[in-house]
């Protein structure tokens, strides 16, 4: 069978030909050998009967050569046909007394079963006993099937041959062989059922085996990435199977991180590009505007007065208010698309030292920075960036905490990573809304526009780096930051 026909097989179905076939060719392999176990055990006993029917008439035979007066040459030929025929029906076997040149001297009167009246010995066998290779020589008739002749050579007192015992043997089987087919009939019986049997219980453990594999099928083609229940869940399966179970329940968590992630870039590519589009469409107006507002008392020429004080109001208000879209356009522009940063070697000490030097103004606000002196904290960055970054997280701690309150900076480095904790003793964040505070256009302001800190993730990501709210507080807002040293 080729690839092509074993593809269109499904597995239940080979495990549970597999079986069959191993339990038939194991049946077929036991009938094999019992029945060569039964020749050999056949042949064994053949041999052992006739060996000691071979003893028994040599001993007969001895007895009546070692009591004979006669000389050793004609000892043979002297025996009586009497006696030889007694002999015979005592052992109840047929025999024949050969000279040493294999010509026939006595033949017992015992009717054969098979009757094969030989005259003479072969000479090859005559000429084995000349040569005293053997004293015994077994051989078995190739024409006559289940006959075997037994030659052996008979000795006087003085242990000198004389003659040679001629004794056909006719293996009868016919009592072995009904028991061998009633064997093998109680064994084919014996067989059959097993094999009845195995093909039931190929069937349910084949089931069995591969009813997980279905379960796990009909799962993966039900899986999607808009649900997230898509893991599986077997009863006592196999160890193999929940090995591949726990690595498919591994892959789904992956699956459904990747889904997150994906939606999450997806929305913050979407408001990068209504950001943009927010940016460029308030910044067009703008310009003009400003430069309209600073030229209006020119156009209109009015005298001191009155008149010139309610125009330079209305101007100041309006150039201010230039300034905030000014600055929100700014933003917008900023997080939908960050400057390339110019990265250099930087101290983040100094950095961060600069930064707070900007909020001495704060009277009610203790700032606190922790570090170890002997260490080193520089990385490559961008300095207007990480500027960027820090002002934006203490301008929402000032908020939160109402500009009164202390906030602390604690520095460490370890190998190849610089690690900044950021705390305020503002009132926290709370537990619901913690998955979502990197979220652009999330803010709980009346007044934020939902950047800060969205432009801060994207600023460390810039950087290499990692930022993550520590959600076991109590009180107060707690960052986590870590950097790449240089």
């Amino acid at each position: 069978m080729n690839n092509t026909k074993l593809k269109g097989i499904s597995l239940r179905f080979r495990i549970f030909i597999f079986m069959i076939l191993m339990v038939a060719v194991s049946s077929l392999l036991l009938t094999i050998l019992s029945f060569i176990e039964y020749n050999y055990q056949s042949e064994y006993y053949h041999n052992e009967r006739l060996e000691r029917k071979e003893n028994q008439l040599i001993l007969s035979l001895n007895y009546v050569i070692q009591n004979s007066s006669f000389d050793n040459s004609d000892i043979i030929e002297n025996i009586s046909d009497s006696k030889i025929d007694e002999i015979s029906k005592i052992q109840n076997i047929e025999f024949k007394l050969y000279d040493l040149d294999g010509n026939l001297l006595k033949n017992s009167d015992l009717e054969s079963t098979v009757d094969l009246v030989e005259l003479k010995i072969p000479d090859y066998i005559v000429e084995k006993f000349k040569n005293k290779n053997t004293d015994r020589f077994v051989e078995n008739n190739v024409n006559v099937k289940n006959y075997k002749v037994a030659y052996d050579i008979l000795k006087d007192q003085n242990n000198k041959s004389i003659g040679i015992l001629y004794i056909p043997y006719y293996e009868f089987d016919f009592l072995n062989d009904d028991k061998l087919n009633s064997i093998l009939y109680s064994l084919g019986f014996f067989l059959l059922n097993i094999i009845i049997i195995s093909t039931f219980f190929a069937y349910f453990l084949s089931r069995y085996i591969t009813n997980p594999l279905f379960q796990i099928s009909n799962r993966l083609k039900l899986t999607k990435l808009s649900q997230t229940d898509n893991k599986i869940m077997l009863k006592n399966p196999p160890k193999e199977l929940a090995e591949l179970v726990n690595s498919y329940n591994l892959m789904i968590d992956e699956l459904e991180d990747s889904a997150i992630k994906l939606a999450k870039s997806e929305r913050e590519n979407a408001w990068r590009e209504m950001a943009k589009q927010v940016a460029h469409e308030i910044k067009n107006p703008l310009t003009p505007m400003k430069l309209s507002i600073q030229h209006l008392d020119r156009a209109l020429d009015l005298s001191k007065g009155e008149n010139r004080d309610t125009l330079n109001d209305f101007q100041e208000k309006m150039l201010q208010q230039i300034r905030i879209l000014t600055e929100i356009a700014d933003e917008f522009s900023n997080y939908a698309e960050l400057p390339k940063g110019k990265m250099k070697e930087l101290d983040l000490i100094e950095i961060i030292h600069k930064i707070i030097n900007l909020f001495k103004h704060e009277e009610n606000v203790k700032f606190n920075v922790n570090f170890q002196k002997d260490s080193s904290f520089r990385l490559i960055g961008d300095e207007n960036q990480l500027i960027r970054l820090f002002n934006n997280l203490i301008q929402n701690s000032l908020q939160a905490m109402d500009h009164n309150g202390h906030i602390e900076l604690n520095l460490s480095q370890e190998e190849n990573n610089i690690y900044v904790s950021f705390i305020d003793s503002g009132p926290g964040i709370t537990n619901d809304i913690q998955d979502k505070i990197f979220e652009p256009k999330f803010t709980t302001k009346t007044k934020g526009k939902g950047l800060g800190l969205a432009l801060a993730w994207q600023i460390i990501l810039n950087h290499s780096g990692k930022i993550s709210l520590v959600k076991e507080r109590v009180m107060g807002a707690e960052f986590k930051m870590t950097f790449k040293k240089a």
